[in-house]
């Protein structure tokens, strides 16, 4: 491996981090990323087999117990923070890896052309436009544009960092911001989907996912529109865990490979920590995965279909459930799934569907004192008249009659 010693530390070379890249690629391998702000997930990641590292202020947030938002904020100078703790935490522990510098490019106290430079004299191996604009919307990155502090400050500090033969992980939003960065000289085109979701989520997270897919894909086409052989990530949103990427990676050529934060230091901290401090104290028992993962997973291995809508219905009966994305989720026809639904539950699916939210509703109306004009929405209904006409059929009474001879027996 090409590398040089620059005041003491090992600064790897642009080329050779590309050429050990697409060796992976083709040894068919996934290109990892970690972002980090510490030296421990640092120094394990690289033991996992991390392609490279981001050092990001949203990492060493994560560290103190905040949300990676938190980079967003103005609790200290971005540039300063990565500065000091990558200097002293990372960049002396780990060698062997690439080591990218999270750079503010809208960083109004920083010459960019010389800070770039003295990035590279510190022995960082490149840079990643982080935190990023691209995560700004509304009327605050409108009056950040009229300032001059807009996103196109991350592509031209790209441009420099590619000049000065640094490698460039490059965070882009849309297909114009991809283009942008190719043209830039960006190496990596990572199409950033937002701060990551978790820990816990219910499984509504699997349509988000599918939303992700359509969405990375239309940028990495327009990669290779322009360069087919660029290297295209993801990162963020909602894929958070193993199973995530899995799915990101079904039917789509394009992904070359993941970039996490959160997902490699702040959710399995909480998990892990959670759940081995709750074995000591003496429960015995360690919590399961989320209902998500286990339902991708299971699909994954031809996991009963039938199974798996039904543990859906049981997480999302309050909101809105398409059978036809469930159907997709599961990687089947709509009809197939109907027909097999049918067959081993007895009924349609829209059947079984009205009558899990009826037996939800006459169990919330058993235990709990509710208004019957908010009883609808916990059951997935927004138009009360609909509801109480399926509750009767099914039921054989009226909501205010079900609650009152609930009433009358108490």
């Amino acid at each position: 491996m090409a590398i040089s010693w620059i005041g003491g530390f090992v600064s790897m070379n642009r080329d050779q981090i590309l050429d050990n890249l697409k060796s992976q690629l083709e040894m068919g391998n996934h290109i990892i990323g970690v972002g980090t702000g510490a030296g421990i997930t640092a120094k394990y990641v690289k033991q996992g087999g991390a392609d490279f590292i981001l050092t990001l202020n949203s990492g060493k947030f994560r560290q103190m117990g905040r949300s990676s938002l938190a980079g967003f904020l103005p609790f200290c100078n971005s540039n300063d923070m990565v500065m000091d703790f990558a200097s002293r935490e990372i960049i002396p522990l780990v060698r062997d890896i690439p080591i990218l510098f999270g750079l503010n490019a809208t960083d109004p106290t920083k010459d960019m052309e010389a800070y770039i430079s003295e990035i590279k004299d510190r022995g960082f191996a490149g840079i990643n436009n982080y935190p990023t604009l691209g995560l700004i919307d509304g009327q605050f990155r409108e009056a950040l544009e009229e300032d001059r502090n807009g996103y196109l400050l991350e592509v031209e500090a790209i441009r420099m960092a590619h000049e000065k033969g640094l490698f460039t992980v490059a965070f882009v939003f849309d297909e114009i911001q991809a283009a942008q960065m190719i043209e830039a000289g960006a190496d990596v085109i990572c199409a950033h989907l937002g701060l990551t979701e978790g820990g816990l989520l219910g499984a509504k997270k699997v349509f988000s996912l599918e939303a992700a897919k359509v969405k990375a894909d239309k940028i990495f086409s327009r990669c290779n529109e322009l360069k087919p052989d660029i290297i295209k990530l993801v990162y963020g949103g909602p894929v958070k865990t193993p199973i995530d990427v899995q799915y990101m990676y079904s039917n789509n050529e394009n992904l070359m490979g993941y970039i996490g934060g959160s997902a490699f230091e702040r959710i399995p901290s909480e998990k892990s920590i959670t759940n081995i401090t709750k074995a000591f104290k003496g429960s015995g028992k360690l919590d399961e995965d989320d209902l998500l993962v286990k339902m991708l997973d299971g699909i994954t291995k031809h996991y009963d279909y039938v199974e798996f809508v039904k543990e859906y219905v049981a997480q999302n009966y309050m909101n809105e459930i398409s059978f036809i994305d469930l159907a997709k989720v599961a990687h089947v026809s709509r009809s197939y799934l109907s027909s097999l639904f049918t067959k081993q539950v007895g009924c349609s699916f829209q059947t079984y569907i009205v009558q899990y939210r009826m037996d939800k509703a006459a169990e919330i109306l058993d235990r709990e004192n509710v208004q019957l004009s908010e009883l609808a929405p916990l059951v997935g209904y927004q138009d009360y008249a609909q509801f109480s006409k399926m509750f009767k059929k099914y039921k054989g009474c009226s909501p205010k009659q079900y609650k009152s001879n609930i009433n009358t027996k108490t």
